[in-house]
């Protein structure tokens, strides 16, 4: 029998081939007809990503928290789902060089962890974490936070999430993401998939309809919700506790 140890190193690695599989696919599709940039940071920000899943993605995890796509100045600037710099580099204790991608948008350069732009969502989600766990390692411990699209897409200097793309393009995006999100699944073995929004929650429905998993939601972390923008730390803590994910 496998040790603990032995265990967590091996869920951490087919995490990571998990994410090289995600990255080769969406690499692989055309958004030319509505999107003027997209940005992968799978591929130009691998190292910090590959060690966010090194250091967190070991073992078993109670909890996945899922969210939609990377934000203009979290993920896509330091590799990390909802990756306020901040909060990446002195919380979760990473920091590594980060690439540029092939088609930079010069209206959303990305800048790595010298971005000093605040990701507002990013600093939501992992600041509640933070005030309720103290610790990452401790966060960690039962809990994981993915994304369901690794692509960030921009229409000139407007962030386009991919709810608003049309859905020529979605099919395949879609069956990549989903078949992802089925191997996050089958790697950590989740009682718990929580998806960040609305969006995150229905496409988590639809790739793991018929699985032996709850599946529930919190209040996306947007500024752009101004329900979010009243005590969103409070509202998402009280819908984790009526869901019994929390107590």
């Amino acid at each position: 029998m496998p040790t603990p140890a032995q265990v967590a190193t091996h869920t951490a690695a087919s995490l990571i081939d998990a994410a090289r599989r995600l990255s080769a696919a969406v690499d692989a599709l055309d958004f030319s007809s509505s999107a003027t940039h997209v940005y992968n940071p799978l591929a130009y920000a691998w190292e910090a990503h590959a060690a966010y899943l090194a250091r967190y993605g070991t073992g078993e995890k109670r909890v996945v928290f899922l969210g939609m796509n990377p934000g203009p100045f979290g993920m896509v600037q330091c590799g990390v789902p909802f990756g306020e710099v901040a909060l990446v580099r002195d919380w979760l204790g990473i920091e590594a060089p980060v690439g540029k991608p092939a088609n930079e948008n010069p209206k959303k350069p990305v800048e790595g962890f010298a971005c000093t732009r605040s990701e507002v969502s990013g600093r939501r989600l992992w600041g509640l974490f933070r005030e309720r766990f103290g610790s990452a390692d401790a966060f960690f411990a039962e809990h994981f936070v993915a994304n369901w699209c690794p692509l960030a897409f921009f229409d000139g200097g407007r962030n386009l999430t991919p709810d608003k793309l049309p859905a020529k393009e979605t099919a395949a995006l879609n069956a990549a993401c989903d078949e992802h999100v089925r191997q996050v699944v089958d790697i950590l073995e989740p009682e718990w998939l929580i998806g960040i929004g609305a969006f995150a929650e229905a496409r988590a429905r639809e790739a793991l309809a018929g699985r032996k998993l709850r599946i529930g939601r919190i209040l996306h972390p947007s500024p752009a919700s101004p329900a979010a923008n009243r005590d969103w730390a409070g509202t998402a803590t009280r819908q984790l506790y009526e869901l019994g994910v929390w107590s």
